[in-house]
């Protein structure tokens, strides 16, 4: 099989697609792994958008005739701030935010919000290119609401504030073999991994 390149420098998104994908037999790499790869501007108005111009750059940068690249795009969606964070979600408290000061700003603009009006899903587009090919565009979500306080310290970003209601418990409360069975990104990539394992054999 050819590589798969992660269109990504983000541990947590890494670790999750590889155990989402662990029954290929494929080498995944990541930015993290491509020092050549391009940094690239997330200017986009819709997910759809940035992960499509992530997959086709590093496509045209390091993937070469034979490798395949998935590109994610992902973020939160608050019913209440009339979808924020939306596509800014990873820098929604400033270019370079960390994940504690971007939860905190959302937990500060949902002050006195009862808990019944904090409804937000997640959102994960994922694209996949290879030479040759039109780009692949899918997407899946996840329902929930934003918890009163951070709980968990499991997965990444906003994780300890996403309340699965099934659960009653955030993502980061969630063991990582649940929260991959329903997350948002395991819901796009089952939508493509019938096209993912064309291109890959």
């Amino acid at each position: 099989m050819p590589p798969l390149y992660l269109a990504t420098r983000n541990i947590g998104k890494v670790r999750e697609i590889k155990e989402l994908l662990s029954h290929l037999p494929v080498d995944i790499l990541s930015l993290k792994d491509l020092p050549e790869a391009p940094e690239i501007e997330e200017d986009g108005e819709t997910f759809a958008e940035n992960a499509a111009k992530k997959a086709e750059a590093v496509l045209a940068a390091v993937a070469g005739e034979e490798g395949v690249v998935l590109a994610d795009d992902s973020g939160l969606e608050v019913e209440f701030l009339q979808g924020e964070p939306g596509i800014r979600s990873a820098r929604y408290a400033g270019e370079g935010a960390t994940d504690a000061a971007n939860n905190n700003l959302l937990l500060e603009k949902l002050t006195g919000v009862p808990l019944h009006r904090r409804g937000a899903r997640f959102c994960c587009v994922i694209a996949i290119a290879a030479p040759g090919k039109e780009t692949v565009v899918v997407e899946g979500h996840c329902q929930g609401a934003i918890a009163l306080e951070p709980r968990g310290d499991q997965g990444f970003g906003y994780d300890p504030l996403f309340l699965v209601p099934a659960y009653q418990k955030t993502f980061g409360e969630l063991s990582p073999d649940i929260k991959n069975r329903i997350s948002h990104r395991s819901r796009a990539l089952s939508q493509a991994l019938a096209h993912l394992e064309k291109l890959l054999r």
